[in-house]
């Protein structure tokens, strides 16, 4: 079938939106139709040819939600009309890695996911004849995409799809931190570097958790109102101050806080983050 679709021809070069065609499912395998998706700075990283995995020609994007159009062979989870998440952690439970609970880091899709590949080493997208690949396992840059059954998440058709396909990865991995890694108990005091989307998804872990304070850090003050919204409890901007942040912080929390989240990248916030 044909699909419009944002292709990643080569590294650093602008998406060119193109029309592609793509196979029909394999065994196994979903084609979906994406009706949102995001755009995360790791599809940005790969596009500038820093990324090490980045493989051209590619159809990019991991942050999309769906609709099931069609299942291919020994697909039993999903039907045609389910709402979906592309994710691009797979869980096949079976292998070793799926079962010990100790990591993502799937078997089903290791060897092939990094590669552009599907499961079966091959590409069902092309352009022109020629091959183009996948982009980590779900490819949401695509009207059209087939996505791995065990790389799938049913949804509540009523969940709207242009809010839960950030839940593909931005704001699964900041409440994910917060549940699953930092472990926040109720009454904690957390620090948030970075109120991007990820930080305002930790600032929504920590209130889950009930955590006591919620410090929301950036230099920018006009992300403080909706990260009030969140429900962060104090507000610092750097900038404001003649001293590291790091011992406004300390000062601010009778000698630091419990955990700090640092939702940027940036070597020289992440010393800051651990020395508050």
């Amino acid at each position: 079938m044909k699909s419009r679709a944002a292709v990643a021809f080569g590294p650093g070069q602008p998406l060119s939106i193109v029309e592609i065609d793509v196979a029909p499912p394999k065994k196994g395998e979903v084609l979906v139709k994406i009706t949102h998706t995001g755009v995360c700075h790791t599809d940005a990283f790969t596009l500038s040819g820093d990324d090490p995995e980045g493989v051209f020609p590619a159809v990019l994007g991991h942050e999309g939600g769906g609709i099931v159009v069609e299942v291919g062979e020994g697909v039993t989870s999903l039907q045609p009309g389910d709402h979906v998440i592309p994710l691009y952690t797979a869980e096949c439970g079976e292998c070793k890695f799926c079962k010990s609970g100790k990591t993502n880091l799937c078997q089903a899709v290791r060897a092939t996911q990094g590669k552009g590949l599907m499961p079966d080493g091959t590409t069902r997208f092309s352009y022109n004849g020629e091959p183009i690949y996948h982009y980590m396992g779900t490819s949401t840059f695509s009207e059209y995409t087939v996505v791995a059954e065990i790389s799938l998440a049913k949804v509540n058709p009523q969940a709207p799809l242009d809010k839960v396909c950030l839940l593909g990865c931005g704001v699964t991995t900041g409440i994910g931190a917060v549940h699953n890694t930092a472990k926040v108990k109720e009454g904690d005091t957390v620090a948030v570097f970075g109120l991007g989307g990820i930080g305002l998804a930790v600032i929504q872990g920590a209130v889950q958790a009930k955590a006591g304070r919620i410090l929301a850090v950036d230099t920018n003050p006009e992300k403080f109102t909706l990260a009030k919204e969140m429900g962060a409890t104090d507000f610092i901007n750097p900038n404001d101050y003649d001293k590291p942040v790091q011992e406004v912080i300390v000062e601010l929390t009778d000698g630091g806080v419990d955990f700090s989240f640092e939702c940027i990248g940036n070597v020289n916030v992440m010393r800051a983050a651990l020395e508050c």
